[in-house]
């Protein structure tokens, strides 16, 4: 689990396809407190440390994963929110993130207000009915609050802090994210399906 709260930017150094991907990140992180196992949440995708270094640590990422996440445009140098596991006692200051990517959204409007940011989204359709206004979504493992939904596009707004802690600094139109929706949002139109 997961709370959104994005804790570093790491960088793709190395990629190599070995039946599945592999691939090796440089982070900020102190990998002394990397176990092998530990679960990184990687723009959002929830990976396992498979091999640390002084500055890095490598994960496999399976070909279910490349296919329903941004993942496949991974390139040398490319830069991804990092976010370590919840322990127990941690502050949840964002949502619960569970790193279980539903589906790829796509930045179709970008426009300044004040010192912010509003980015639009286009959801996937299958996806949409989960969003609501002022509900929580997951982007690139990034908790935020939605502004406004209008079909299957919403927006968020992107504060200068949240720009310059994350990779949305660096966002342009057409890039593809990784959209986690809320869990509780999940379930209750789960339940009212049922009913």
């Amino acid at each position: 689990m997961f709370t959104g709260l994005i804790t570093d930017i790491g960088e793709v150094r190395t990629l190599e396809q070995r039946g599945d991907l592999r691939a090796r990140i440089q982070t900020g992180y102190d990998t002394q407190t990397i176990d092998i196992g530990a679960s990184i949440a990687c723009d959002g995708v929830c990976l396992t440390a498979i091999a640390v270094g002084t500055d890095w640590f490598d994960v496999e990422i399976s070909a279910e994963s490349v296919s329903k996440t941004n993942i496949g445009a991974w390139s040398v140098g490319y830069r991804v929110n990092l976010e370590r596991a919840l322990r127990v006692g941690d502050e949840l200051g964002g949502h619960i993130v569970s790193g279980h990517v539903d589906g790829v959204a796509q930045v179709v409007r970008m426009e300044e207000d004040g010192d912010s940011t509003r980015v639009t989204f286009r959801a996937p359709e299958a996806l949409a009915k989960f969003i609501a206004p002022k509900g929580s979504v997951a982007l690139n493992g990034t908790s935020l609050t939605v502004n406004d939904v209008d079909g299957a596009e919403f927006w968020v707004n992107f504060i200068p802090h949240t720009k310059e802690a994350t990779t949305w600094g660096h966002t342009q139109t057409g890039d593809r994210v990784n959209l986690e929706i809320d869990t509780l949002a999940r379930y209750v139109a789960r339940l009212a399906e049922a009913s």
